[in-house]
């Protein structure tokens, strides 16, 4: 039911996993893009999934949550990323979709990343 829009967003949440080794991201999503397919005018889509190595935890995930999950393990980049860490995807009421990496990689010695980076 929520294939196509999560398709369409698929670029935008594909760098918010790799953005958030290094901080929480987040990004407003269209309200009517969720609507386009849904007989109801404000659908529920809110959910929060958390993942490990590509796998839910939890078993009873609402449609929303499985077309997401669905799309992100079809990608090879989005997948990978999946697969290899431990996230916390929440979509809220006001479709904010908020990603959190719970084991992000250790940064290198040297390295620093700006305020202007960790916010992009």
């Amino acid at each position: 039911m929520y294939t196509y829009t999560w398709k369409k967003y698929l670029p935008v949440i594909r760098l918010l996993l790799k953005r958030s080794a290094t901080a929480d991201q987040a990004v407003s999503l269209n309200r009517i893009d969720f609507e386009k397919g849904n007989r109801t005018r404000k659908p529920i889509v809110s959910f929060t999934s958390e993942l490990v190595n590509g796998k839910s935890l939890l078993l009873n995930l609402p449609t929303v949550a499985k077309d997401l999950l669905e799309i992100l393990l079809q990608d090879e980049v989005a997948g990978g990323l999946l697969r290899k860490n431990h996230y916390i995807i929440n979509l809220n009421s006001d479709l904010k979709l908020t990603v959190k990496n719970c084991q992000p990689p250790a940064q290198e010695v040297g390295s620093e990343v700006t305020v202007d980076e960790a916010e992009k």
